[in-house]
This record gives structure tokens, C-alpha cells and sequence, in this order.
């Protein structure tokens, strides 16, 4: 019987634990705040579902230009008001320690998208009364021409 290289016996773990782990893993959260996610995913969201979101929400940032202008929100994959409101669920499902160090992640992005796109002067004349009040600041931010 042929032997297996060393080399592929301590492969085939590394390999199976990243098929395995299919869940998001957030730059700057510690280790009891990423198990208080994968919970939260594993419970309501599914694997993955603050990742995608965090790309999106970051991907839309790392645009080139001084302003930016949100995308019309027909494109649900380019949608970043939208991924927003994914991450602001996940921060609601949290426990209060999770949520502190997750809001510390997202409050630089949200710093970086209220500094690069405008204040939409017509947002309290598309969603008049209560409604307008209710939405997020992020929803209130100018799109795109």
C-alpha cells in the first residue's frame, strides 16, 4: 500500500476546517464576540450573512473619489443602505458585550460614509411624515445621478 506524504496528512485537516467554518469572521472582533456571531448567524441568519454584508458595506467605500453617491437600490449585490440595515440587525441579535465591539468595527465605515457622501435635502419630501424620522441617517444620504 502506498504512504501518504507528511505533507498531505497535515493538509487534509486544514482543508476540511475550511470547508467547515463557512461563518464570518470580522477583523477586530475578539474570540467571545466571534462565537456571539457565528450563534447569532447559526440562530437567525445563516453562515456568512455579516460577512457579505461588512463586503459590501466596505467595498462600496473603497471606491475612488472624494464623494460618493449611494447606488440605485434596484441591484440587491450593490445595494449599501441595504447591507447596512443586514449589519444593524445582527448588532440588534447580539448580547450587549458582542454589540459594543462590533459597533466599534462599523462606527470607522460609518464614519467614512457620512464623510464621503451627501445629506439628501429631499429625503423628508420622499418619506413624508413619521416615516422620514424613523429611517436610518444611512438612508438619508444622496444617490446616485
Amino acid at each position: 500500500m502506498p504512504r501518504r506524504p507528511p505533507g498531505a496528512l497535515r493538509a487534509a485537516p486544514r482543508a476540511r476546517e475550511a470547508v467547515s467554518r463557512p461563518y464570518s469572521r470580522v477583523e477586530g472582533l475578539g474570540r467571545s464576540a466571534q462565537a456571539a456571531v457565528r450563534r447569532v448567524e447559526a440562530g437567525r441568519f445563516g453562515p456568512g450573512f455579516l460577512s457579505r454584508a461588512l463586503a459590501t458595506y466596505e467595498g462600496f467605500l473603497r471606491r475612488p473619489g472624494r464623494v460618493l453617491y449611494l447606488p440605485v437600490q434596484d441591484c440587491p449585490c450593490c445595494d449599501v443602505a441595504g447591507s447596512r440595515d443586514d449589519v444593524e440587525d445582527i448588532l440588534r441579535a447580539l448580547p450587549p458585550r458582542a454589540r459594543r465591539e462590533l459597533q466599534r468595527v462599523v462606527a470607522r465605515l460609518d464614519a467614512e460614509l457620512e464623510r464621503r457622501t451627501l445629506p439628501d435635502p429631499f429625503a423628508a419630501a420622499r418619506a413624508p411624515g413619521r416615516r422620514h424620522r424613523r429611517r436610518p441617517w444611512w438612508h438619508r444620504r444622496l444617490s446616485g445621478p
